[in-house]
């Protein structure tokens, strides 16, 4: 897992609370997932994604040939660059997928979805 500082905190979080403009965040559940190993906080309807970078976590993978870092690019889950692992299930995309009580993520560890040339 990395994390944009260098280190992991599980209580780090990056969430704009509130927002000049937008406002202040809505009042939702949050609970815990586990990420790597590591617990983090969560918000009930948001994706993966979003708990991830609300923690300082960009890379959600590397590419198979050179370890070039993976991370988030169409934002809509027809890329494969956000793929996580998800309770045992590869190739999960994590812009998209929202998260649950107890779910389990794996970075990283994300098998290529395009074929090898």
């Amino acid at each position: 897992m990395e994390v944009e500082t260098g280190c992991h905190s599980e209580q780090m979080d990056r969430r704009i609370r509130d927002h000049p403009i937008l406002g202040p965040l809505d009042s939702v559940r949050e609970f815990p997932i586990l990420v790597d190993g590591h617990t983090l906080i969560a918000r009930e309807g948001e994706p993966i994604l979003a708990t991830l970078w609300a923690h300082g976590i960009r890379v959600t993978g590397r590419t198979p040939k050179r370890s070039r870092p993976r991370s988030l690019f169409c934002g809509i889950g027809h890329c494969s660059d956000c793929l996580v692992t998800v309770d045992g299930h590869p190739n999960v995309p994590s812009c998209t997928t929202p998260v649950r009580r107890g779910m389990q993520v794996e970075t990283g560890e994300a098998v290529d979805a395009a074929p090898s040339l």
